[in-house]
C-alpha cells in the first residue's frame, strides 16, 4: 500500500491510539478522514473531520456516503473496560459488544463497497492483548474483543477476493487517556501506530505489537 495515494478514514481519531494514526498517515502523505462523535474535538492538522459515531449505524452510513474516495478504514474507536460479566447491568455488556464487536462490524459492512469500488485497499481492526486473555476484572471488555478477533479473521477471508486486506492489531496497555490510571509498562501510541501500519502496508494479518501480548497468543496452544 502506497500511502501517499491512500485515503483513510479512522475511527476514535480525537484523542489516543486514533489521533496517533491520524497523524502517522498525514505524515505519510495520505489522505485522512478524522472521525469522532463530535467531530469539533478533532484538531489534527491536515485531516478532514468526519461525524461518526459507531453506536450509531446511520451516521456510519453517512460517513460512508461523504468519504466515498476511502480505501483505507481503521476500526479504532474504544470505550473503557466493563469488570465482569455477571455484576454489570447488562445494559453495560451489550454497550461493550456494540461498540467494539457490532460498530466496527456496521463500519466494515458500509465500507467494504465503497473500498472495493476504489480499487481495493485495507481495513485495520485494533484489538487488544484481551481478545486472548479473559480477566474476570475485564470481563465485557474481553469478551467483546474476542468477538472482534473471531469477526477480523472472518471477514479477512470474505474480503480477500475484493482486493481488501484485513489486519489484526492486539496490544497490551498503550500511554493513553483510557490507561491512565495503570501503573504498568505501557506501549508509547506513535510507536504502536507507526509499526501497525508497515503491517497494513504489506498486508499483514496480525500485529502482536508487545512481548507481554505475543506471550499470551503463544499460550493458547501450550498445554494445559
Amino acid at each position: 500500500m502506497d500511502f501517499t495515494r491512500t485515503v483513510a478514514v479512522v475511527t476514535g481519531a480525537n484523542r489516543g491510539l486514533g489521533r496517533r494514526f491520524a497523524e502517522e498517515l498525514v505524515a505519510r502523505g495520505a489522505k485522512v478522514y478524522a472521525t469522532a462523535r463530535r467531530p469539533e474535538t478533532v484538531d489534527i492538522e491536515g485531516v478532514t473531520p468526519l461525524r461518526l459515531d459507531v453506536t450509531d449505524h446511520a451516521s456510519i452510513e453517512a460517513a460512508a456516503k461523504v468519504a466515498a474516495d476511502a480505501t483505507l478504514l481503521i476500526n479504532n474507536a474504544g470505550i473503557g473496560s466493563a469488570p465482569g460479566l455477571l455484576e454489570p447491568d447488562l445494559d453495560e455488556v451489550r454497550e461493550q459488544l456494540e461498540v467494539h464487536y457490532i460498530g466496527p462490524l456496521a463500519a466494515i459492512r458500509a465500507f467494504a463497497p465503497v473500498i472495493e469500488a476504489n480499487g481495493g485497499g485495507a481495513i485495520l481492526n485494533v484489538a487488544s492483548v484481551l481478545s486472548f486473555a479473559h480477566p474476570a476484572w475485564s470481563g465485557a471488555y474481553s469478551a467483546a474483543k474476542a468477538a472482534e478477533w473471531a469477526m477480523t479473521d472472518i471477514v479477512r477471508e470474505e474480503l480477500a477476493p475484493k482486493g481488501i486486506t484485513v489486519t489484526g492489531l492486539h496490544v497490551g496497555f498503550m500511554d493513553t487517556d483510557m490507561a491512565s490510571h495503570v501503573t504498568d509498562d505501557k506501549s508509547d501510541p506513535a510507536e504502536v501506530a507507526a509499526t501497525t501500519l508497515d503491517a497494513v502496508a504489506k498486508g499483514e494479518p496480525e500485529v502482536l505489537f508487545d512481548e507481554f501480548t505475543r506471550k499470551v497468543k503463544a499460550s493458547l496452544s501450550a498445554a494445559g
